[in-house]
């Protein structure tokens, strides 16, 4: 019987020390569709998540979502000090709290960020063709750089020491956990396979559901074939067979 080949490996077991609760879901989605801009069915979605999270933003403070907490506590178990410094997801929310909504940006893009405020966790994308190797969440490394997505000119920004960062054997591809994305893994309108990752360190929201959310959004929206799985404590390393 023919083994389906393994096309994505994630390792999380570096941080789990630190911060045992850590989980991430892997997305794989193929033979993606991205449209520069949202059509009509993809629009009235992204206008009901808006319309959600600022239900949820005018009664709680920032602060006080559980989901937003547990990602500051970490920046500062890590050594970030500054307020500047936030997690992608709380970044989003405070956008819509501010009433400018969610950034279009293209169908990829527009779906991700709507299920990253909707469940309240950080999600991010990267080309599948641009990754190398495992991925995983790691602490920072002698050597490690840094080019930051939209950085004109491209310098090198690397990491601090004891930093937490998501990376491929290459190159990392995002600072800080979830803080901002380094350029060359990025996604665009030419991207057919991309791999999403879901984080959760803790809250109500249920990483499963996103995730689940997630797939129907970018099969809807997107045409893509996708597939999950979950690293965590129990099972730190995960692979994802061919879709």
């Amino acid at each position: 019987m023919r083994e389906d080949r393994v096309i994505l490996s994630l390792d999380v077991s570096e941080v789990l020390e630190n911060f045992p609760d850590f989980r991430a879901a892997a997305v794989v989605a193929r033979n993606l569709t991205i449209h520069p801009q949202a059509g009509s069915a993809l629009e009235t979605a992204l206008t009901g998540v808006e319309a959600e999270v600022t239900e949820l933003v005018s009664k709680s403070p920032l602060a006080e979502i559980a989901e937003l907490q547990v990602w500051r506590a970490a920046y500062k178990g890590f050594g970030v000090k500054k307020t500047s410094y936030r997690s992608s997801v709380e970044r989003l929310l405070k956008q819509i709290q501010q009433g400018r909504g969610l950034p279009r940006v293209n169908a990829l893009v527009d779906c991700y960020n709507a299920i990253s405020a909707r469940h309240r966790m950080p999600v991010g994308a990267d080309d599948l063709a641009k990754t190398a190797g495992t991925l995983a969440f790691r602490y920072a490394r002698p050597g490690d750089n840094f080019y930051a997505l939209g950085a004109e000119p491209a310098v090198d920004d690397p990491p601090k020491p004891g930093e937490v960062v998501y990376a491929d054997t290459e190159k990392v591809l995002c600072r800080r956990w979830n803080w901002y994305q380094d350029g060359r893994s990025a996604t665009s309108a030419t991207t057919r396979d991309a791999v999403l990752t879901v984080q959760w360190l803790g809250g109500v929201a249920s990483l499963e559901e996103a995730a689940e959310d997630l797939c129907v959004w970018l099969r809807d929206h997107c045409g893509a074939r996708t597939a999950w799985a979950v690293a965590h404590a129990g099972a730190p390393r995960i692979e994802i067979a061919e879709v």
